[in-house]
């Protein structure tokens, strides 16, 4: 499986400290942010790795290169014009499906997890569907975003509801008939749960939504006192 890290953000919410650095770049428990998913994912064995990118995305590239220091093949999809999440998904899908109609695992760039991805690298979700890890709601998002079944299937409706992670396996059968350029997720997602073409999980380990520079610093904190 392939997966892709999601980096095109503009860190509005992080200003100043993105106003010249991409917010991937940022450091936290001495490491750069992106730096955690990648080495979790190849400890995973997912190798292949696409990241996209837009604001100052040029110093994600000459900071990460090839990926090989990694122990990954690192392949960039940037972005000329904001795609949001749908599209910028959509753009790097020749990069992710070279191969035929595999899924591919996608992962926010701005989210900090512990959630093992050995298991995750290993679903096979329905055709035109996708397979989502959902956590518990941050105070920040009381109100969370879809439901988790005991079959395993998510909806959109019905409680409690749950918060989507930013991890998630895709199929390219989900942009199927798609022709807008810049667009999000989150309607092809819901379109998909009326079919019953989404499954999902629970969250397992931390997480942490790295939104604002004040969770940066706590995070910083709780690694660096080894507290995660």
């Amino acid at each position: 499986m392939r997966a892709m890290i999601l980096a095109a953000g503009l860190g509005t919410r992080m200003r100043p400290l993105t106003l010249t650095t991409p917010k991937p770049l940022l450091s936290v428990g001495g490491k750069r942010l992106i730096e955690y998913p990648i080495e979790r994912l190849v400890a995973a064995g997912v190798t292949d790795i696409v990241i996209n990118h837009a604001w100052l995305g040029q110093q994600i590239e000459d900071y990460l290169q090839d990926g090989s220091r990694y122990g990954a093949r690192i392949q960039y999809s940037p972005e000329i014009e904001p795609l949001e999440t749908g599209g910028g998904i959509l753009q790097a899908l020749p990069l992710l499906c070279e191969r035929g109609d595999e899924p591919f695992l996608v992962l926010n760039g701005d989210v900090f997890s512990t959630h093992p991805l050995h298991q995750l690298a290993q679903v096979a979700p329905a055709q035109g569907g996708a397979h989502l890890v959902l956590t518990d709601n941050p105070p920040w998002h009381p109100a969370g975003d879809f439901v988790l079944q005991a079959s395993g299937q998510i909806s959109e409706q019905g409680e409690p509801r749950l918060t989507f992670s930013g991890m998630s396996v895709l199929t390219p059968q989900l942009f199927e008939g798609v022709t807008e350029t810049a667009f999000a997720l989150a309607p092809l997602l819901r379109a998909a749960m009326a079919r019953g073409r989404v499954n999902g999980e629970r969250h397992q380990g931390w997480w942490e939504d790295v939104g604002t520079p004040e969770r940066l610093a706590q995070l910083d904190q709780r690694l660096r006192n080894g507290r995660i």
